[in-house]
């Protein structure tokens, strides 16, 4: 088996999409609306995407902007959701459901793995509000999730390296711990070398393109839009070439 980091990029459109697999990212999260976290995407621009492109896809269920406790209706709503994953061929889906006080709502999580099966699931930065890390790390565990997402309740990874190291070590191996969190090509080896993560997860800082105002037009917001694609797609594939036979095995004893 390989011992190279896999890169997941976090993108909002067909065209970063397409530009993170010409990068040569070995997946994509899926999603709508960075700029709130990262909402479910529309079912036109999943299959728009599936379409598209031909690496892992994993698709965003989250059915609103905020916390991450939700009602009956938003969770019949992301049981929708992921049955429309996996209808329009998504590789996995990613989620989190919290109870009031923060931890883990381990039986409706559970109860989505189980829906979502063959597809894997990934906890979501959900985990970033647990109160105890260490106890919500054995709650996810519970519910058979095979990765979280986290930046140990940071805004970036680098700020909680230490923390992320020990969210590792406790996983030993039964469940991917993949840090995330303002990750680029000046830290990633930082990321990787210390806490020994197996996957890192990134938004290459230009995946959203803001349209322009004052009346344009649309082909000049398309145009302008471009290099701003190019770009994305030369930070992807820095990124790749940084992870390339660096080791990311941890250390035995």
């Amino acid at each position: 088996m390989s011992n190279r980091a896999i890169l997941e990029v976090c993108v909002e459109s067909v065209d970063h999409a397409t530009a993170a697999e010409r990068g040569g990212a070995h997946r994509i999260e899926l999603c709508t609306d960075l700029s709130c976290g990262g909402i479910t995407p529309s079912a036109a621009l999943t299959q728009a995407v599936r379409r598209d492109v031909r690496i892992p896809i994993h698709v965003l269920i989250r059915p609103r902007a905020g916390d991450f406790c939700y009602s009956y209706s938003e969770f019949e709503i992301m049981r929708n959701e992921i049955l429309a994953a996996k209808q329009f061929g998504m590789n996995g889906v990613a989620l989190g459901i919290l109870l009031s006080n923060d931890r883990v709502d381990v039986e409706r999580t559970t109860a989505l793995v189980e829906l979502a099966r063959p597809l894997p699931v990934t906890f979501h930065r959900a985990f970033d509000a647990a109160p105890d890390f260490e106890a919500s790390l054995e709650e996810v565990i519970q519910t058979g999730v095979s990765r979280i997402l986290t930046s140990a309740g940071r805004p970036l990874a680098t700020d909680s390296l230490e923390t992320l190291a020990k969210l590792i070590r406790k996983a030993s191996g039964r469940i991917l711990i993949m840090p995330c969190g303002g990750i680029n090509s000046d830290n990633i080896l930082t990321v990787v070398q210390t806490t020994f993560a197996r996957e890192v997860h990134s938004s290459v800082g230009t995946s959203h393109v803001k349209s322009g105002g004052n009346g344009d037009r649309p082909e000049d917001n398309e145009a302008r839009s471009a290099p701003q694609i190019e770009l994305f797609e030369q930070k992807v594939a820095r990124l790749v070439r940084l992870l390339r036979d660096v080791p990311c095995d941890q250390p035995s004893g």
